[in-house]
């Protein structure tokens, strides 16, 4: 199946609801929004500290020129709009998709809810979109999102030197890429993953 840039896809489990981003959602996310912190290595557009409305609009336009699909992640457990991800960089003839863009206010890190999300992107990406692989990557800065993405089975790959203006020392930083295969999915990581639910 190709990826319907069109299409309302809903991906859900007991405890995350994944729902196409659109401008309504703009209030039910921005308390979250305003935490200055979360936006530490988001770099330009995708920064949605100063103008978190411009963000999630940015984000829905791209969907229209077929560039990014994204969502906003709704957590079951407390019945409450949680933070957003999305698809990117969707290649059908290559089968490779990105996964990133991926922030969560503060009282929903470490619940298991970032988790129950991957599992269910990584699920659509493999099963339904047929996809061979399924990148993401992170500031080599960002210790936190990086340990997050190798605890649901992602492999380290490699860096692009330089990529980043660092944010706690001088200079520049890499970025670090990491990616998720499809023989890798089906022979253990999902099973693993589904595991720790």
């Amino acid at each position: 199946m190709e990826l319907d840039f069109a299409q309302e896809y809903i991906l859900e489990n007991e405890r995350a609801k994944l729902i196409p981003l659109h401008q309504n959602h703009v209030d039910s996310l921005r308390a979250l929004a305003k935490e200055k912190s979360l936006w530490t290595y988001f770099l330009g557009r995708s920064n949605g500290f100063q103008d978190f409305e411009g963000y999630v609009l940015d984000a829905i336009d791209h969907r229209k020129l077929k560039k990014e699909y994204p969502f906003a992640v709704f957590d079951k457990q407390t019945n409450s709009f949680a933070g957003s991800t999305r698809f990117f960089d969707y290649d059908q003839h290559l089968k490779n998709i990105r996964l990133g863009y991926t922030w969560y206010g503060a009282d929903f890190r470490g619940t298991g809810l970032n988790k129950n999300c991957k599992y269910l992107l990584f699920e659509f990406a493999f099963e339904a979109l047929g996809a061979e692989r399924v990148g993401l990557g992170a500031h080599d800065e960002n210790v936190v999102s990086i340990a997050a993405m190798k605890s649901v089975g992602c492999v380290l790959e490699g860096r692009i030197r330089n990529a980043f203006p660092s944010i706690h020392r001088t200079g520049r930083s890499d970025a670090i890429l990491l990616g998720i295969l499809k023989e890798e999915w089906e022979d253990h990581v999902k099973h693993n993953l589904k595991h720790t639910l």
